[in-house]
């Protein structure tokens, strides 16, 4: 797992670094954290090519565990993607809660996951 890091506006933030996917199960997502936190980054970035298909099917239940292990460590995530694809309703509802909410930020650009999590 190979990470960047950048700073905004102070904030220590890792980028993960892949064109595949990378986060394939919940362990994939506390190694991330593990990472990122031995680094001292509480912030991260990550893109929709590099989450499992099956994050995106609340169904699996994965997207909950993983996301309850964001926020059980307190740390922040933008996950940028195109996310307008999905037509599940449950979905979108809870792109729009964790969004409201803003450990979870699902943007479109990365420029926006660094103005989210840089404040």
């Amino acid at each position: 797992m190979e990470l960047e890091f950048i700073f905004v506006n102070g904030h220590k933030i890792s980028l993960l670094k892949s064109d595949t996917t990378i986060i394939n199960d919940l362990q994939d997502a506390i190694d991330l954290l593990g990472n990122s936190s031995f680094n001292e980054a509480y912030k991260i970035i990550v893109f929709e090519k590099q989450l499992t298909p099956d994050f995106f099917d609340l169904k699996t239940k994965m997207a909950g565990d993983i996301l309850q292990k964001f926020s059980n460590y307190r740390m922040q995530l933008a996950i940028v993607g195109e996310f307008k694809k999905y037509k599940s309703k449950s979905l979108n509802d809870f792109i729009y809660e964790s969004n409201q909410l803003r450990r979870v930020n699902f943007v479109s650009t990365i420029d926006e996951a660094k103005e989210v999590l840089g404040k």
